[in-house]
């Protein structure tokens, strides 16, 4: 009977020592995320599984899973990148997002006509092509896609413009343009200092940093909200769930994130 409970107690032990493992490797090093939104499309799609880099721009209360780290501000912090893709925490419903850094500190950022421009320059947007996919439910959600050329009927070819856009610093990335949207044409958004701007690569289907908070956008980030940097995608299932092996796209395997 005692080494039957003590059995017991080393499995109790074993089961705690690997929750505070993974706990601790969570909050220090990486963060898994499954991408669960068309709007970083083509860059990201739905059914994405990655590891988030939280070593990148050192640690906030955010880096702790409900946010119970007791840190103010940032500590171990280096500057993200114009260019990175974030994962950063919603300063309005207080999920986690992922969009593309356009905007540091004191830049002044404007859409116009559904072109990016930075500081009064406007960026280099050069046509690639269209990308296509298949009008049907994507991931656990069921969403159907948005498409340049609807309607288009269920199993029919979704299509949308592709452009590649290339930031000041040189750093190129692929977009994508459905047709003219409310966010295609904004005021100049000028970031306050500590906080970062954020756009979707899907630009017609992404709630981002322009649009206001008060319409519970994401508008500006404070620095203490980003999480990490997300640079490669372990896995991607085209299917209702991430479990589904049969489903998953052999061309994304351990593809890195541009």
């Amino acid at each position: 009977m005692e080494d039957a409970k003590d059995g017991i107690v080393e499995t109790i032990k074993t089961v705690v020592y690997a929750l505070l493992i993974a706990g601790v490797f969570r909050t220090l090093f990486f963060q898994p995320f499954w991408i669960p939104s068309g709007s970083m499309k083509d860059t990201l799609l739905i059914g994405d599984f990655l590891f988030v880099n939280k070593m990148a721009y050192g640690y906030s209360q955010y880096s702790c899973p409900f946010g119970i780290c007791p840190i103010s501000g940032r500590i171990f912090a280096s500057e993200p990148e114009r260019g990175d893709v974030v994962v950063f925490r919603h300063p309005v419903n207080g999920s986690d997002f992922i969009k593309r850094l356009i905007g540091l500190p004191g830049d002044r950022i404007q859409m116009k006509n559904g072109i990016l421009h930075i500081n009064g320059t406007t960026l280099k947007t050069e046509p690639d092509g269209v990308f296509t996919e298949p009008m049907e439910p994507q991931g656990p959600q069921q969403m159907l896609p948005r498409c340049s050329n609807a309607p288009v009927g269920q199993g029919g070819v979704c299509e949308k413009e592709k452009f590649v856009e290339t930031l000041p610093e040189g750093r190129s990335h692929s977009v994508l343009n459905i047709g003219n949207g409310p966010t295609d044409n904004t005021p100049v958004f000028t970031v306050p200092e500590g906080h970062y701007f954020f756009m979707g690569d899907n630009r017609d289907n992404s709630t981002d940093s322009r649009v206001n908070q008060l319409a519970r956008g994401v508008g500006f980030v404070p620095a203490e909200n980003l999480i990490g940097r997300a640079d490669r995608i372990m896995f991607s299932s085209a299917g209702k769930s991430l479990f589904y092996i049969w489903t998953w796209r052999a061309d994304r395997l351990f593809k890195g994130i541009e």
